[in-house]
């Protein structure tokens, strides 16, 4: 069991790397590699997810309303409009990460969460990212979301899987070389997070249950109210700042991250 103050500073980290584009998955695994830490377990994992949902949640609670409202109206022959089709959008983009996860989660979890492989998903994705920054920067026409663009999305977000890919990082790349705007990207990529985190956190939970781990739950309620706080301010500050600061300082820290990882790997 880690102690306290491990487990605010892992939520912290959490509640940070979710929502931006360097991989909070890699951070949690590197962590407690890098400082000694004992692995923060199957219970405190839940505990983060839970906290990031919320956030995004309530952040988007409005949006959220709106379509499920319109959605609703939509199956009870209502009209179709665009909150009713982002719900379809996200239910097809989910389904790539949700059959990838069940066929290759195991080996995912024993074969990849290292550093090497850390080291090289951050730097390659990492200049992916800035590629597609600069793709966001040209004077070209912008695309609007679809269910092919949509489904693209979801594709790549499947690579996520991989620790240090970065879920939002590689959906929102994959939606700014499709031609989406930068707002536009981050509030689908956000809004797919949704499914993903909860469906993560329901696995976790039941993994948990079948394997009859005991459960702090004071600290896990800290790691909650940690992660979930932190992840708020977060998504505000970094949507706030997409415009007028672009990707380019997340490409740069991703670029000088992989260089120490592979310092600490080689040396």
């Amino acid at each position: 069991m880690i102690d306290w103050y491990q487990a605010i500073i892992l939520a912290v980290v959490q509640g940070v790397t979710e929502f931006l584009p360097i991989s909070s998955s890699a951070h949690l695994a590197m962590s407690p590699i890098l400082l000694g830490w004992p692995d923060q377990g199957l219970a405190f994992d839940i505990a983060v997810h839970v906290g990031t949902l919320s956030a995004v949640l309530v952040f988007y609670r409005q949006d959220l309303q709106g379509m499920a409202g319109s959605w609703f109206g939509s199956l009870s022959g209502g009209p179709t409009d665009q909150n009713s089709q982002l719900v379809w959008y996200l239910a097809a983009a989910t389904l790539p990460v949700a059959v990838v996860g069940v066929l290759a989660n195991d080996f995912i979890s024993s074969e990849l969460r290292n550093l090497p492989v850390i080291a090289t998903t951050t730097l390659i994705f990492g200049l992916l990212l800035g590629l597609a920054d600069k793709r966001a920067r040209l004077d070209s026409p912008v695309v609007s979301l679809t269910l092919t663009v949509a489904v693209i999305i979801g594709l790549s977000q499947a690579l996520a899987l991989i620790p240090g890919v970065s879920r939002s990082g590689v959906t929102i790349t994959a939606a700014l070389l499709l031609g989406m705007d930068r707002q536009s990207s981050a509030r689908f990529s956000f809004l797919l997070s949704i499914p993903v985190i909860a469906s993560a956190g329901g696995l976790l939970a039941l993994d948990l249950i079948g394997n009859g781990h005991g459960v702090n739950w004071r600290a896990l309620f800290v790691a909650v109210a940690v992660s979930g706080v932190t992840a708020y301010f977060c998504i505000a500050t970094f949507i706030r700042l997409l415009d007028k600061v672009g990707l380019m300082p997340f490409v740069y820290y991703r670029l000088t991250l992989a260089a120490l990882l592979y310092f600490l790997i080689f040396y």
